[in-house]
């Protein structure tokens, strides 16, 4: 009887190590999924902060910053083969309101 109890223990054994194994194959890239993403989301939100001119973090020195954005200069993120002119409409409006 006590073959059959230490036969079970090497199956239980075996059994954990093979589980610990695919434990870790599984955990290891989605811990280094997320800590990618956990470095990645601030790091994005600082560089939009400072470097992207439709970011607006003080806006009692400028009330109206859409006035001095560029028309030429693209405000996408990527822009593929795109020329950007004024709208004519936009503008005739704008010289009326001021």
């Amino acid at each position: 009887m006590s073959g059959f109890f230490q036969l079970l223990m090497k199956r239980k054994e075996a059994r954990s190590q093979v589980w610990l194994e695919c434990f870790l194959f599984q955990v290891i890239p989605i811990v280094g999924i997320m800590a990618f993403a956990a470095a990645g989301a601030p790091s994005v939100a600082i560089y939009f902060l400072f470097h992207k001119n439709d970011v607006i973090v003080n806006k009692t020195s400028n009330p109206e910053p859409w006035e001095r954005v560029d028309p030429t200069k693209p405000q996408k993120f990527v822009t593929i083969n795109q020329k950007w002119k004024p709208v004519e409409t936009l503008e005739m409006v704008k010289s009326m309101t001021k």
